[in-house]
Order: C-alpha cells, then structure tokens, then sequence
C-alpha cells in the first residue's frame, strides 16, 4: 500500500506538539466535520501527517504517522464519528508559516490555504515534499 500524507490542525492551547511528544502517541479525538471525518476515515497505518499549530502561530510544527487505523471516537456523543492514533515522528527544524505557505506556488492549491477551516485534510506527495523542504527537514 502506498504512503498517503495528511496534514492535521490543532489549537496548541488544546493539544499541542509537545503534549504529542511528551505523550508518545495520542488519539485524534472530537473531529466533527463531515470532510474531515472522511479523510479520518482513509487514514491507513503508517501514513505521514503534519502537525499544524492554529490560532496564533498559524505554523507546521512536526511530523508525526498514523499507528492505528479509524476507530469510534469515544468523545462523540453520536455513532458515526471516528478518530485515528496518532504518534509524533519528529519536529521540524524550523516552523513553516502560513505566511510562507501562500507565498509558495506549489502550495497554492492545499487544503489549508483553500478551506482554511477544515481540521483534516490530504496532501499530495510533491506538497509533503515541499513542506518537509521548507521547515528544513
């Protein structure tokens, strides 16, 4: 099976990179988009996932890998939604902005600059590749 990439948000208040790192591994709990729960739902193990601080820092953090395929989300009050686990791989060298991901014309077609909102969302290789390259991985 072929490695997929995705890129994950999270408010660093709620959940942050270093919460995942001092975790080892954590389930990504209390996604409740239609779109999101989809690509939750495709998410096979050992796909690579980038870790995306929200709100303030607006930044790609880290790298981390799917280790357990979609199971109920046990924080959902209704049947249907899903999480996946998540364990950290390792931090970026360097933070790669918002700001730079729309300055860059390979990225201009991501799902983090067209629907900013969505919390899940898939990556192309070649934009995996370019993120990686840019926080100096």
């Amino acid at each position: 099976m072929t490695t997929q990439y995705w890129l994950v948000k999270s408010e660093p208040e709620a959940y942050s990179w270093a919460d995942l790192l001092r975790d080892k591994k954590t389930a990504w709990t209390g996604v409740r988009n239609y779109a999101a729960r989809l690509h939750l739902k495709a998410m096979q193990r050992g796909d690579e996932v980038l870790f995306y601080h929200s709100v303030e820092e607006k930044s790609v953090v880290g790298i981390a890998r799917v280790t357990k395929t979609a199971f109920p989300d046990p924080t959902a009050d209704e049947e249907g939604w899903v999480a996946v686990e998540l364990a950290p791989v390792k931090p970026l060298p360097r933070p790669v902005t918002l700001a730079q991901i729309k300055t860059e014309p390979a990225l201009k077609e991501i799902g983090l600059v067209r629907q900013g909102r969505l919390s899940v969302m898939p990556l192309k290789p070649a934009e995996f590749a370019r993120l990686l390259k840019l926080g100096g991985a």
